[in-house]
């Protein structure tokens, strides 16, 4: 298997004060990212990440994804930069559009979402880079702004998109791109082919989340996964058998995660739904361990 980090989601239905001791718990399985999830009405990314980075010692954390109407680009830069500093080398800060209903909902609706999300990964990179900022942009107006204390070690800033023309944007702008749940490896090479096209850098990062369930009964499987592969089916305009997931066996899910890697993939996600999570979380540890040999290849 084409060595891939695999992450797991916290998800955004779950309790925030059972966070904690899920991200210990990952952690000790051997996970390496840890993501969590900002979405309207339910917890705070930045918030969130901060539990999880005090609660682990080595994992790493992915906020996904940050919407960029409802953040000040100071604000989330001076956020982030307090996380790089404590818990240096182990955060990456996704930022993305917003879903547009819930942005209109607290009256954040961009006039125009791409110069938006642009000017605020933009700022938000060099503010972070110790950079002084003066940006009189058609969404963000920073006028001479500068971190006191930027981070040593500079968290890299991912956006989380999915059309073609954010894709580009993604490549011009970010150090990587997040692509959502459902997306299967035949979206990943096209994901990888715009990115590569919109001019993205060598080392420009590609984290896939994908819906999972692990286990031996299919239809227990299935009946786990329907609720979401329905609903996103529905958002990504396709029917709900080509919603791609990581599911099955344990065997099975890890030759899904291969071929999402094979494609072009750098970090799965899975968010697990069913039972147990952790014990799913950790069959499939196992099985991808046992795919790459004993040498991780």
């Amino acid at each position: 298997m084409t060595n891939v980090r695999i992450g797991v989601m916290y998800d955004r239905d779950w309790a925030p004060e059972g966070l904690p001791g899920f991200a210990r718990q990952a952690e000790a399985l051997g996970v390496d990212d840890l993501w969590v999830v900002e979405d309207l009405g339910w917890s705070g990314g930045v918030s969130a990440a901060a539990v999880a980075l005090g609660a682990t010692e080595r994992v790493r954390v992915g906020i996904g994804i940050a919407p960029a109407p409802l953040r000040s680009p100071a604000l989330l830069a001076m956020e982030l930069a307090t996380l790089a500093r404590v818990f240096p080398g182990r955060l990456v800060a996704g930022i993305g559009h917003g879903v547009p209903e819930w942005m209109a909902q607290v009256g954040a609706a961009a006039r125009s979402p791409l110069a938006l999300l642009e000017e605020t990964i933009t700022s938000v990179r060099a503010l972070l880079h110790g950079d002084r900022v003066e940006l009189a942009g058609r969404e963000v107006r920073l006028d001479g702004v500068r971190l006191v204390h930027p981070p040593a070690e500079v968290p890299p800033v991912v956006a989380g998109v999915v059309r073609p023309r954010s894709l580009a944007l993604s490549a011009r702008v970010a150090d990587g791109t997040v692509i959502t749940e459902g997306h299967g490896p035949v979206d990943v090479e096209n994901t990888r082919a715009l990115t590569a096209k919109g001019g993205g850098a060598s080392d420009h990062t590609l984290t896939v989340f994908a819906f999972a369930c692990v286990g031996d009964d299919p239809d227990e499987v299935a009946r786990a996964l329907h609720p979401h592969t329905e609903a996103h089916g529905a958002w990504l305009g396709r029917p709900q058998d080509e919603v791609f997931t990581v599911s099955g066996t344990a065997a099975q899910a890890a030759e899904r995660i291969g071929a999402l890697a094979a494609a072009g993939a750098d970090t799965v996600v899975l968010r697990i739904s069913g039972a147990e999570p952790l014990g799913q979380l950790r069959a499939v540890l196992g099985a991808v361990g046992q795919r790459r040999g004993p040498e991780g290849q």
